[in-house]
């Protein structure tokens, strides 16, 4: 067993003990491998552990490994920052886009999807700490977009995804993630059929899957660190 197959087992068993803990099931939330920055040997060890959906934050490195990895059927997440003049190949090649925050990008989105793909699969990015470094739409925009995006054709939007600030203690990490589950509640009661909270990275992921996560973002626990720099999932 390599070493990725190990780790992968790992991280389902954490999955389910610590949905069991938190009244959760655990083939409720979807693990997404962040493969950024790793070769696609490491992609192949994965999906030979039974690994389907990674998720790419650099476009061009990206395009490169699907061309490499093109004789195997993975399902492709771009989480990276969107910008306008990227959209048209994220149209073409992912299956999900987990970091929408704006209509602009979302109408590229959905003109450049081609017919013969289903709907692409939107996430919308919330800033809830309101720093500038980060991507997203404040949380009093929310509502607005989503509304929008979700009469967009070729688009299917899912659900909200946030990169919250680092803290130190489950209570502090549960915070970002609490507010992240309740503006998905609000936009639920306003009839949006959504049913994705993209949220908890190897850091924090049990505070993520304690708040109701469905998709969780690991890299560093089934990959190991990554290049300086490059950051971390």
């Amino acid at each position: 067993m390599t070493e990725i197959a190990k780790n992968l087992n790992q991280l389902r068993e954490q999955i389910q003990q610590l949905a069991q803990r938190h009244g959760y099931r655990a083939d409720d939330i979807l693990l997404l491998a962040v493969s950024k920055t790793k070769p696609a040997s490491a992609i192949r060890a994965a999906f030979a552990a039974g690994q389907r959906h990674f998720g790419e934050n650099y476009l061009q490195e990206a395009l490169e490994k699907q061309g490499e990895l093109a004789d195997l059927p993975l399902e492709w997440h771009f989480i990276g920052r969107i910008q306008g003049n990227k959209t048209r190949p994220i149209a073409e090649h992912f299956s999900w886009a987990h970091s929408l925050d704006s209509l602009k990008h979302a109408q590229r989105l959905a003109e450049q999807r081609p017919a013969p793909l289903p709907p692409l699969n939107v996430c919308l990015q919330v800033n809830l700490s309101g720093e500038a470094s980060k991507g997203g739409v404040a949380p009093e925009q929310l509502p607005s977009l989503a509304e929008q995006v979700a009469q967009l054709p070729r688009l299917r939007l899912r659900g909200l995804m946030t990169l919250p600030a680092p803290a130190s203690d489950l209570a502090q990490q549960r915070r970002p993630f609490h507010q992240l589950a309740e503006l998905k509640q609000r936009l639920c009661a306003q009839g949006l059929a959504l049913d994705t909270l993209s949220m908890g990275m190897s850091a924090d992921l049990e505070a993520a899957i304690a708040e109701g996560s469905t998709l969780v973002r690991i890299g560093t626990a089934l990959f190991g660190s990554r290049v300086a720099g490059q950051g971390a999932g």
